[in-house]
Order: structure tokens, then C-alpha cells, then sequence
């Protein structure tokens, strides 16, 4: 989890086992989807995205589905989340400067069956 790129030689190393036996339980745990994806970790910041936005967003049970299926959609969101707790759908978004994230705010605000909106500002991430 904290190098996706660590060869395979170095985790048997680690583990003290074979090449071979880190290549066959990585396979099998891909295979079962313990393992989704490899990727990479964006600092939003150092590429212009100076604004980090978790945003709460409430709907009408009836247009619950719709407002997932309309967000799902918006290559500006980067993650959204479906949660319980204080918000129905929880969303990532990264906005270059406080303008685009009002007008982020407003499109939200006139989805047809949307309640609520919450923006909140991610200051430091800590962990």
C-alpha cells in the first residue's frame, strides 16, 4: 500500500520469501479483488488545484438515484461516495480558486430534488 511500484525482489526480501511466492499471492489476491487497482497519489495542490472540497450533499429519496446517476457523470468530481451519517453522498472535488468551487456549489444547488449542500475545505491532510 505504500509503494505500488517496490519490485517484487525487494517485498521477498522483506518478507523473506521467494520472488516467485510474492508474484503467486499478489495474483491470487487480484484474482479474489483484494486487490483492485495500482495507482498513484496526486498532491491536487502542486498541479493549480489550490482548493480541496469534501462535499455533503442531500436529496429527496426519489431523486436519489438520479442525482447520483446525473454526478456520476461530472469529470470535476473526483471521488463520490454514498454514506450514512450526516450526508447521503459525499463528494471530492478539487477547485483551482474559490470561484469555481461557489459555482460548483450553485450547479449542485440546482439539481432538480438536491436538499442540501455542504461544502467543507480540506485544510492539511494528516494522515
Amino acid at each position: 500500500m505504500e509503494n505500488a511500484r517496490m519490485p517484487f525482489v525487494e517485498i521477498a526480501r522483506k518478507l523473506g520469501v521467494s520472488e516467485t511466492a510474492v508474484r503467486k499471492r499478489l495474483q491470487k489476491l487480484e484474482e479474489l479483488g483484494i486487490i483492485k487497482r495500482y495507482t498513484i497519489e496526486v498532491d491536487p495542490r502542486k498541479i493549480g488545484f489550490n482548493i480541496v472540497a469534501l462535499i455533503g450533499i442531500d436529496t429527496t429519496p426519489e431523486a436519489y438515484v438520479k442525482v447520483i446517476d446525473t454526478l456520476k457523470n461530472d469529470d470535476r468530481i473526483v471521488k463520490m461516495y454514498s454514506s450514512s451519517g450526516d450526508h447521503m453522498l459525499l463528494l471530492e472535488v478539487w477547485f483551482r480558486n474559490s470561484e469555481e468551487m461557489t459555482k460548483f456549489v450553485r450547479y449542485l444547488n440546482n439539481i432538480e430534488g438536491v436538499t442540501r449542500v455542504c461544502p467543507a475545505i480540506i485544510i492539511e491532510r494528516l494522515k
